[in-house]
């Protein structure tokens, strides 16, 4: 297993609702998360507190710069359907990368003397699975 760069890291997804995924253009960071569910089944007479684990979460977020020629994932947040999504660490390995469907979020900033970005996050709407 070797270490990466980011450098090379990209954000698949699915403009249009049942499309093909394909690269959002100019992001420059994505994230991942994977929080469990844990819940407290601390009994009298534990020595310290005892949980269970409950269901996986697949959560995330991005970030880039607005594109005009592009709706990016405006349209996957205001229409309210699930698209698919692939989160590859590298595309150099394609063979490694995570995937699913998932409800996006969106936001854009402007601000004088900066570039008008984009930000926006995602929550599976199905299994969420690392291939590699």
């Amino acid at each position: 297993m070797a270490r990466i760069h980011g450098r090379n890291g990209a954000l698949y997804a699915a403009v249009a609702s049942g499309g093909i995924a394909g690269p959002v253009s100019y992001l420059d960071s994505w994230s991942l998360d994977g929080k469990t569910d844990r819940v407290d089944v601390t009994a009298f007479g534990d020595s310290n507190k005892t949980y269970v684990s409950g269901l996986p979460d697949a959560q995330g977020n991005f970030s880039g710069f607005y594109d005009t020629a592009s709706d990016q994932l405006y349209t996957a947040a205001v229409d309210g359907v699930a698209r698919k999504v692939y989160l590859y660490p590298t595309r150099a390995d394609t063979g490694t990368y995570w995937f699913g469907t998932a409800f996006f979020d969106f936001s854009v900033s402007d601000a004088v003397g900066d570039a008008v970005k984009i930000s926006g996050s995602f929550s599976a709407a199905s299994d969420f699975i690392k291939v590699g």
